[in-house]
């Protein structure tokens, strides 16, 4: 398993594949991407990162049925492991500790 440091747009990827539970499939995560960051996410660096994210042990695939509206292609879907779990909890507490520490910023409170 390579290291487990999450990249920015790796940690959002990684919590998409969460919030969209049994339909993490590549076009799925790409929609909501765009949905919650307003930014445009290529399907090819989707890929990629959902590549990378498998070979780091944070996510696993498995093929889905095939459908008649995708012409008898598969999906491929996605689901996030418990190592991905505890790369997202690290990831989220290093962010709160560092918030915290900041002068003027309240992470309970409005900004």
């Amino acid at each position: 398993m390579k290291g487990t440091n999450l990249g920015e747009f790796e940690e959002l990827v990684l919590l998409t594949i969460a919030a969209l539970i049994n339909d993490a499939y590549s076009v799925a995560i790409c929609d909501e991407l765009e949905k919650h960051t307003g930014r445009s996410a290529k399907l090819g660096v989707v890929h990629a990162v959902l590549n990378r994210l498998e070979e780091k042990g944070l996510v696993k695939s498995r093929m889905g049925e095939a459908t008649s509206t995708r012409g008898g292609k598969r999906k491929r879907y996605y689901e996030v492991t418990q190592a991905g779990k505890v790369a997202l909890t690290q990831a989220r507490d290093v962010r709160e500790s560092l918030w915290r520490i900041i002068p003027g910023f309240n992470l309970e409170g409005s900004l």
